[in-house]
């Protein structure tokens, strides 16, 4: 049998930040951390409030760089090292591999929601009609009305922004995703129609890092819950 290959492998990763309003201190947020996460899993992130879980999901997309250690991804037909590589080729692993969910949506003022949620169909080249209609499939499926779809979601309440939040993180079903929050703000009947969501993406082998604070959804989503400071020994 052919060993599953991770599809995330970190190894040696070191975050710290300089607080120039104190004098330059350094706050070391991420120390010496490992972590391995294979297809078909989704792994929670447990620590307190400010631990450095947000801070990990970030580095992973290569929004912050670390001052040492490596982030190796299964990208395409191998590997790539998300600390070392080249601009052009973080975007390409973004584009086709990684997926990331954060809590906050950024949009453009006056672009329709329909159009926000199809734009990483677009980016991969698929066509305008289907990648509308996998956007209507999936706000519908999110409970967005229809009649805020050609509206600007910049205007809307904070949980029907986090819904289209989803929506477009979850459009291309790639196979990494980074999951920050995905249900802060939902009422219980949004929050499970995202927990579905999240299962179906593990159940056909996509990979999942996520922060879940609610522990109602990660016991319903994860398959392996680890202690941020518990990494540091690994």
């Amino acid at each position: 049998m052919t060993a599953v290959e991770p599809a995330i492998e970190i190894r040696r990763l070191v975050k710290t930040f300089v607080v120039h309003a104190h004098g330059g201190v350094e706050l070391a947020v991420l120390r010496d951390l490992n972590l391995t996460v294979y297809p078909g899993e989704c792994v929670a992130l447990r620590a307190p409030s400010g631990a450095g879980k947000s801070t990990l999901l970030r580095t992973i997309y290569a929004n912050y760089k670390p001052q040492a250690g490596t982030i190796r991804v299964r990208h395409a037909d191998g590997n790539i090292d998300m600390v070392t590589a080249e601009p052009r080729h973080v975007l390409a692993v973004r584009r086709r591999t990684i997926g990331y969910v954060s809590q906050f949506l950024r949009a453009i003022p006056r672009v329709p929601t329909v159009e926000v949620v199809m734009e990483p169909l677009r980016a991969l080249g698929v066509a305008a009609k289907p990648a509308a209609a996998r956007a209507r499939d999936l706000l519908m499926r999110l409970g967005i009305p229809e009649r805020l779809w050609s509206l600007s979601p910049v205007t809307f309440s904070g949980g029907e922004q986090q819904r289209v939040n989803v929506a477009r993180g979850f459009i291309a079903e790639l196979p990494i995703l980074l999951l920050d929050e995905p249900t802060a703000s939902l009422d219980v009947a949004s929050r499970d129609r995202v927990v579905a969501l999240i299962r179906e993406a593990r159940e056909r082998g996509g990979t999942i890092v996520g922060i879940f604070h609610d522990a109602d959804v990660r016991d319903a989503v994860a398959t392996r819950v680890v202690d941020l400071a518990d990494l540091s020994a690994a």
